[in-house]
């Protein structure tokens, strides 16, 4: 599903809940917007919470040891930032499709 995709679903499900209240330029505006205070949230090092769909986080990687895949040379890789995605257990038993009650916990 691509983004033009989303802006598409949730200007549908809008107008299917609430009638046609919101234009697909204005439905791209909020989509547009709710991924940058996102992006900017994780920029800033911050966790992002949405119940019952998941938590965006800062993981550190550690420096390691790889290997230059021409040449086999090793290099080092330094440590750095990077952002995960943990999805919730609804969000999993949805995906799963299994009730929620047979997911254990973590």
């Amino acid at each position: 599903m691509t983004k033009a995709d989303l802006v598409e679903r949730v200007t549908a499900m809008i107008a299917e809940t609430s009638g046609p209240l919101i234009s697909k330029k204005d439905c791209a505006r909020v989509v547009d917007s709710f991924l940058d205070a996102i992006k900017d949230a994780l920029k800033e090092q911050r966790n992002i919470e949405v119940r019952g769909f998941g938590t965006f986080k800062i993981r550190q990687r550690k420096t390691r040891m790889a290997r230059n895949p021409r040449t086999g040379a090793p290099v080092e890789v330094s440590a750095r930032p990077v952002p995960v995605f943990k999805p919730s257990k609804e969000l999993r038993a949805l995906v799963a499709g299994v009730d929620i009650s047979e997911i254990g916990d973590d």
